[in-house]
């Protein structure tokens, strides 16, 4: 696996690195080809931070963990990653009745390209103190679904490959999910 860390307002060493790259390393059972995965670090409210981002053909991987020992947030944050991918590998041998050897392949972006979240920089005299833009892939709810779980969040916009609209998929209350679909 190739690991890019990247430090904003936090001074990265060797040691430090190559212990994020031999936790990463661990992930490499999920994935048939060489992925790469984005690193960033930086100190938030005097606790280190450590987000780590693995986009892969279909699936989006995200870990966010804030310790006040930056080597108790590396276990905890590959902890989730793997704990993620995990279930979304399980999830996708029931989908398709595949064997267990099933390995998710990845899709690289261009040198060209940002990551899949870009912030955007603010603008003064506004209430939004944060934008972000992504890549609308079409996708069925099911998967939109799955995404959205993945990413720890609590709603997910997606392209409806069927009717080819921007819908958004999110958690309602007792746990069932809700569709919001566009018309123009």
């Amino acid at each position: 696996m190739k690991v890019n860390i990247t430090g904003k307002n936090y001074t990265t060493y060797d040691k430090l690195e190559k212990t994020i790259e031999k936790k990463l390393d661990r992930l490499d059972k999920y994935f048939a080809d060489d992925i790469t995965s984005n690193v960033i670090l930086s100190q938030e409210r005097g606790r280190d931070k450590i987000e780590v981002t693995i986009n892969a053909k279909g699936a989006v991987f995200r870990a966010e963990e804030m310790n006040s020992d930056i080597y108790e947030g590396i276990d905890k944050a590959v902890d989730k990653l793997s704990a993620q991918m995990s279930r979304f590998k399980g999830k996708l041998a029931k989908r398709y009745n595949d064997n267990k050897a099933l390995k998710f392949e990845f899709d690289q972006p261009d040198d060209d390209e940002g990551e899949e979240f870009e912030d955007i920089e603010e603008v003064e005299e506004t209430p939004v103190v944060k934008t972000k833009k992504f890549e609308l892939r079409p996708m069925d709810v099911d998967e939109a679904i799955l995404e959205m779980e993945m990413l720890g969040h609590n709603f997910f916009v997606y392209l409806d490959m069927d009717t080819d609209s921007v819908n958004v998929v999110y958690k309602r209350n007792g746990g069932n999910y809700g569709v919001l679909e566009t018309t123009y």
